[in-house]
């Protein structure tokens, strides 16, 4: 399965809680606070909507969302995923659901560089899988989540610069990968000019497009036709 078919599910399938009061204040680190929603357009279509948040949460982070997807072919669907991370953005557990006509979720645990999946489908019994990787920071890149690509943008290493290549999981696929990722300098879009971030694997070309903070503001897949706009 390739990285394209997996951080693209929505297109492959188109065309086929507020952090509490009471929660420990996060350890310094890459990671900020965010919350908003996407829009998300395949060949300029209004396609579905994603709505994210990325907190602190008992001494680390708790990064999740929601995306429903309509598409113009075939029955809506729903996905939701939660990742909790160190300060670092290593990566500590993830969940995820979908909701469609058959419902499907998974559970996945992170440590010393291994990921152990535990996934449901209807209907079928509880299926395990062990995913090794050769460094505990793993960008997990989700099918139809996109604020992922936010913590992405945040544990590329700025100060560094240059060619900066992560493993990846995508987690809905059991899919393990890896992605180069580049900072481009400004980027203009619709008038506004941004810090571009290019996201590389071997078959698929992303580019994120972020405010002065890093914060993420617009996504876009050329090949696939794909935008994902911060409303």
């Amino acid at each position: 399965m390739s990285f394209q078919t997996a951080c693209m599910g929505l297109t492959l399938g188109l065309v086929a809680c507020a952090t509490l009061a009471s929660q420990k204040k996060a350890a310094p680190g890459v990671l900020v606070q965010d919350k908003g929603k996407f829009t998300i357009k395949l060949a300029g279509q209004t396609v579905g909507h994603e709505e994210f948040e990325i907190a602190p949460a008992e001494g680390g982070w708790l990064a999740k969302g929601s995306s429903d997807i309509k598409p113009p072919e075939g029955a809506p669907s729903r996905v939701t995923g939660s990742l909790t991370l160190l300060s670092n953005g290593s990566p500590i557990s993830y969940e995820w659901k979908a909701q469609s006509e058959k419902n499907s979720g998974a559970h996945i645990v992170f440590a010393n560089g291994v990921a152990r999946i535990t996934l449901e489908m209807q209907g079928a019994r509880p299926f395990q899988q062990d995913l090794s990787f050769n460094s505990p920071l793993i960008a997990v890149l989700d099918n139809n989540l996109y604020y992922q690509y936010a913590v992405l943008a945040r544990i590329y290493d700025w100060s560094k610069g240059g060619e900066q290549t992560f493993p990846v999981l995508i987690p809905q696929e059991l899919t393990p990968g890896t992605v180069t990722v580049l900072s481009t300098g400004a980027a203009a879009a619709d008038g506004k000019t941004y810090e571009g971030l290019k996201v590389t694997s071997s078959d698929l070309e992303i580019l994120l497009l972020l405010d002065n903070n890093h914060r993420l503001i617009r996504l876009e897949v050329p090949a696939a036709k794909v935008s994902v706009m911060r409303e």
